[in-house]
């Protein structure tokens, strides 16, 4: 955070100093009593406070409140703002300190793709660059704070992703980012126990288009069918649009698949470049086309975009190739499940498994509420499409996928489990050296990532 001084808050937040040095530095803030964790915070809140004790080694706090407290209830240690309501001073704070960086901000969402993207692209910026970022997935709307005060006066560019758990997340983390650049990998069908319909999750995730600063720039996935959905014309800023068709800003042909990654050619602007992207699988170049979008918009000529992106590191648990049990290839894709992210994972495994048996290991779609059953429903109808040799679901839901695919005509081997526990014994027996196992689930499943470990092959110890 660039630092603050106390005189300089009570002036933002229109408060008057009631207890305290005016001089002191402000470096964090908060506005949950949970979130302070060191000293010179910054806590905006209504909430009375009992607890002064504990609070003892964080000191100085700076107390930013509406409620009135007597004279010998707050410690001389803390120091205290009164402003007539909290979170309007809450919200003057951030727009105040969110207005001090002209720098491009871009904001992400999507239903799969984002966590990729984003990465991507803070790597390539980082590369002559100070770069601020949130932390892998971590998206959450009670995080969006830090990751603004992550801001600083060397920062020249940040990238963060902006989640949807329910409708207004995207708006909320854009009242933070006021971002200049936003990408919309893609919308599936996610977080309906919230957002309750199907179009109530594409109206959430279209937020997108009412945060990006006037003059800013959109970028989508225009061979997305939801997406498509989206009511664009009301975009006032420039809008770039990645794909296959010719009708795209950036266009990826001639996709193919190469060592461990993808090979294409990127067409813009009536130019051709090779491009070699880690990490398998179509919807990778998708992440590819928009991440270079996002950087070019920022100035970075392609072809120094295109070199850098060779050395980006694929994520963990995203269709990470091992060697597994009994000499087999094992495609680790526990980092999370949604159907997007399913079908990409199913087409990955069709084409690295081409004369292999191909054996696809499936845990529940979470997140889904009333949902549940039509999700599955439409994953079954996932693998029966695309097909494998062997499917393997574990968990009450997810064997709603085996019995829907097994209903519309999939007639290769199933086995439905309630729990992993007698997976590994199976798999030990039908999987051998000409065999690729799929395992797809949700990072927060501890069966799934167990059985995920379980299945990679271990180094032999070397001998005494």
């Amino acid at each position: 955070m660039k630092p603050l001084s106390v005189k300089n808050l009570a002036m933002i937040t229109a408060g008057y100093l009631v207890q305290g040095s005016e001089d002191v530095l402000i470096q964090h803030g908060a506005y949950r009593l949970k979130q302070v964790k060191k000293s010179n915070t910054a806590l905006f809140t209504s909430k009375r406070i009992v607890n002064w004790k504990s609070l003892e080694p964080l000191s100085p706090l700076v107390l930013v409140t509406d409620r009135a407290y007597r004279p010998n209830d707050i410690p001389n240690q803390v120091i205290m703002i009164q402003v007539a309501n909290a979170e309007e001073a809450y919200w003057k704070f951030v727009h105040f300190y969110r207005n001090q960086f002209h720098i491009p901000i871009v904001a992400i969402t999507g239903t799969s793709g984002k966590t990729t993207t984003k990465e991507m692209i803070k790597h390539l910026l980082s590369a002559d660059r100070k770069v601020t970022a949130t932390t892998l997935s971590s998206n959450s709307r009670t995080a969006s704070l830090q990751y603004l005060l992550g801001i600083e006066e060397e920062t020249e560019a940040a990238v963060f992703e902006t989640a949807v758990g329910s409708p207004g997340d995207v708006t909320n983390a854009g009242k933070y980012f006021k971002p200049t650049i936003g990408i919309i990998t893609n919308i599936g069908a996610h977080h309906l126990n919230y957002c309750k319909t199907l179009e109530g999750y594409i109206q959430a995730k279209g937020e997108m288009l009412d945060i990006i600063h006037p003059k800013g720039t959109l970028i989508i996935n225009a061979e997305d069918s939801n997406t498509q959905k989206l009511d664009i014309s009301r975009f006032r800023g420039r809008l770039l649009k990645v794909g296959k068709h010719e009708s795209c800003d950036f266009r990826a042909s001639h996709i193919h698949y190469y060592q461990k990654g993808m090979k294409f050619v990127l067409q813009h602007n009536k130019k051709s470049y090779d491009i070699l992207v880690p990490g398998f699988g179509e919807h990778q170049v998708y992440n590819a086309l928009a991440a270079i979008a996002a950087v070019y918009d920022m100035g970075m000529p392609i072809p120094v975009a295109a070199k850098l992106l060779q050395s980006f590191r694929q994520l963990k648990k995203q269709l990470q190739l091992f060697e597994g049990i009994n000499h087999s290839m094992l495609l680790d894709d526990t980092w999370s499940i949604t159907t997007t992210s399913l079908e990409a994972a199913l087409k990955v495994l069709n084409e690295l498994g081409d004369g292999k048996k191909k054996i696809a290991v499936i845990g529940t779609i979470t997140d889904l509420g009333s949902w549940g059953y039509i999700i599955h429903e439409q994953a079954g109808e996932l693998i029966k499409r695309i097909g494998v040799d062997v499917l393997i679901t574990i968990g009450e839901h997810a064997r709603i996928m085996a019995d829907h695919a097994v209903k519309l005509g999939f007639s290769e081997s199933v086995y439905t489990f309630k729990n992993s526990t007698l997976v590994y014994p199976l798999l030990q027996k039908i999987v051998d050296d000409n065999t690729i196992v799929l395992i797809k689930g949700d990072m927060y499943s501890k069966q799934i990532s167990k059985l995920a470990a379980e299945l990679k092959l271990k180094p032999t110890p070397p001998a005494d």
